[in-house]
């Protein structure tokens, strides 16, 4: 099963406010070795395989800084294709200065950093789906400590030359503001799965029995407000799904929810009940 293409329903870019495109577009280069697809005065297109784009960058007209305890994004999440790319990009990064949070989470193996502009980022590889443990529809996850010495051996460690060309978007982690209102919404409107709970404080989401494609929480407090408009942070994501009558059938399960309902020519445009806008192509 791939998790990141059809008919999986998953996340292919995320697109974000920076208050500094050329500094940021640099970061992005440099410090984690995306490519630049496409570019102009105010965004930037960063791909991995020259032909996609994972992640847009955008500095719109009077941006300011990130706001904190908004609701909005917690991470995005890069997914390399192995063991050895996510042992070879651990070097390069300590190299760049970078400050690195890391953990394993049994599924995954992950690391943690910011943008300049407070973006949080995750750089992971996947456990094979077969040493996913699974309890009653739940995947079973943990935070234990990534085990540096066992994934920075002589054999894993290559020369670092940039994202390989099959990295995707792996997932990406929201803060929202009442859990349960999102949880309607991702399973009522987009038929994902919950498959991890962190009591009253998290839930994690998926289509096609993977370990999570969408993260919510709700750390930055029940009732957190949204983001002003053009400061740093998200600015929206994009789903892939199936085929038009899936995103047909979205855009009714959206409506009878109540929820934003709109198209602009073959992309249906929601948000969810936190203000986290999404695109959703076909």
């Amino acid at each position: 099963m791939n998790f990141h293409q059809k008919p999986t329903t998953f996340v292919a870019n995320v697109t974000i406010n920076v208050t500094d495109i050329k500094r940021s577009t640099e970061f992005y280069q440099h410090v984690i070795g995306f490519q630049v697809l496409s570019q102009t005065e105010n965004e930037a297109q960063l791909t991995a395989d020259g032909k996609t784009a994972l992640l847009t960058l955008v500095q719109p007209e009077n941006v300011s800084r990130k706001q904190p305890r908004t609701t909005g994004l917690y991470h995005f999440a890069i997914l390399l294709p192995s063991r050895q790319s996510l042992a070879s990009i651990v070097p390069h990064l300590v190299n760049q200065g970078v400050q690195l949070g890391s953990s394993d989470h049994l599924v995954s193996e992950a690391l943690y950093f910011a943008d300049p502009d407070g973006n949080g980022i995750e750089i992971y590889r996947d456990r094979l789906p077969e040493e996913w443990t699974w309890n009653e529809g739940s995947v079973e996850m943990a935070v234990d400590p990534l085990d540096f010495e066992d994934l920075l051996t002589k054999e894993n460690v290559l020369p670092w030359t940039g994202l390989p060309e099959n990295t995707v978007m792996g997932h990406i982690h929201l803060h929202v503001d009442d859990l349960q209102a999102a949880e309607n919404f991702y399973t009522q409107g987009l038929d994902f799965e919950v498959v991890t709970r962190y009591g009253h404080q998290a839930i994690f989401i998926a289509d096609n029995k993977y370990h999570h494609h969408i993260g919510l929480n709700v750390w930055n407090g029940i009732g957190a407000p949204r983001p002003a408009a053009h400061t740093a942070g998200l600015v929206h994501y994009t789903l892939i799904v199936q085929d038009a009558d899936k995103q047909k059938r979205f855009a009714e399960q959206l409506g009878a929810l109540g929820a934003r309902v709109e198209w602009n020519n073959d992309v249906l445009i929601t948000e969810d009940p936190a203000g986290n806008e999404i695109h959703i192509r076909s």
